[in-house]
C-alpha cells in the first residue's frame, strides 16, 4: 500500500506547523497545497513529511537540504508576504520553498548557485504549475540586482552574516528574512529597511542547515 502524501501533508500541517504558533492563513493554505514529495529525491519520498531537514545534493562540497517544516513556515510567516509582492529567494534547492512563495507572491525570483539543482528545480517548478517563479543561477552571496529591487528576501538556508549587496537590493518598505548563525545557537532575523536606512531584529531561535556560498565572520585572535 503506498503513502497517503495528502493524509501526510494535513498531519505536518496539523502537528508541526500550527503547533508552533504559525497562524497565518496563507502560510498554512500553501503548504496544505505544495506536494513535498515531489521535491526530494525518489528514495526519500515516503518520508517527505517528517519533522526534519531532508538532504537533497551533496554536490558542491556542502550538503543542501529541504528545510524542516516546522522552522520554514515560523520564517514565511515573520515575511508577511502579499500576492503583489516580488520575492528574492537566497538557496532555491530543489524549489520547494520557491513552490511556497509562489503561492504567497506575485512573482518570485529562486536563486540557486548550483546549475544541476537550478536546472532540475526550474523544470520540476514549470511542470507542477508554478510558472510565476523564475529560476536562476549564480553566486548567492551576490544576490540577483538584475530584477530588483524587491519587497521580501527570504534566504532559505543560515548563513553567518548578510552581505550588503544584498541589503542594497531590498526596497524601501521591504523585509529581509534570514537565520543568521549556526546548529542550535542561530536566530531567524527579521530586517526591515526605511528611509534607505536597515534595521533588525532576532525574532526566534531557529536550527537551519547552512547556505553554501558565504563567507564566514571573521573572528578577533589576540
Amino acid at each position: 500500500m503506498g503513502t497517503d502524501y495528502q493524509a501526510a501533508r494535513q498531519k505536518m500541517v496539523d502537528n508541526q506547523i500550527r503547533t508552533t504558533d504559525v497562524t497565518s492563513h496563507s502560510v498554512l493554505k500553501a503548504f496544505l497545497t505544495v506536494a513535498r514529495e515531489d521535491f526530494v529525491p525518489t528514495p526519500l519520498k515516503p518520508l517527505a513529511y517528517i519533522d526534519t531537514d531532508l538532504k537533497i545534493s551533496d554536490s558542491g562540497g556542502i550538503g543542501r537540504y529541504l528545510m524542516e517544516p516546522s522552522p520554514l513556515a515560523k520564517m514565511l510567516q515573520l515575511a508577511r508576504i502579499t500576492r503583489d509582492q516580488v520575492v528574492l529567494e537566497i538557496g532555491c534547492g530543489a524549489g520547494y520553498t520557491a513552490a511556497i512563495l509562489s503561492l504567497l507572491a506575485g512573482s518570485v525570483v529562486a536563486l540557486e548557485s548550483d546549475p544541476a539543482l537550478a536546472d532540475s528545480a526550474s523544470t520540476l517548478l514549470s511542470e507542477t504549475g508554478y510558472d510565476n517563479v523564475a529560476v536562476v543561477t549564480g553566486d548567492l552571496e551576490k544576490g540577483y540586482a538584475a530584477e530588483g529591487p524587491y519587497d521580501v528576501i527570504f534566504f532559505n538556508g543560515a548563513v553567518q552574516t548578510v552581505p550588503p549587496a544584498l541589503f542594497d537590493q531590498l526596497r524601501d518598505g521591504g523585509r529581509l528574512v534570514v537565520p543568521v548563525g549556526s546548529g542550535l545557537s542561530a536566530q531567524a532575523f527579521l530586517y526591515v529597511k526605511d528611509g534607505g536606512e536597515v534595521s533588525g531584529r532576532a525574532a526566534f531561535n531557529v536550527s537551519v542547515k547552512p547556505l553554501p556560498g558565504f563567507r564566514t565572520v571573521e573572528e578577533f585572535v589576540f
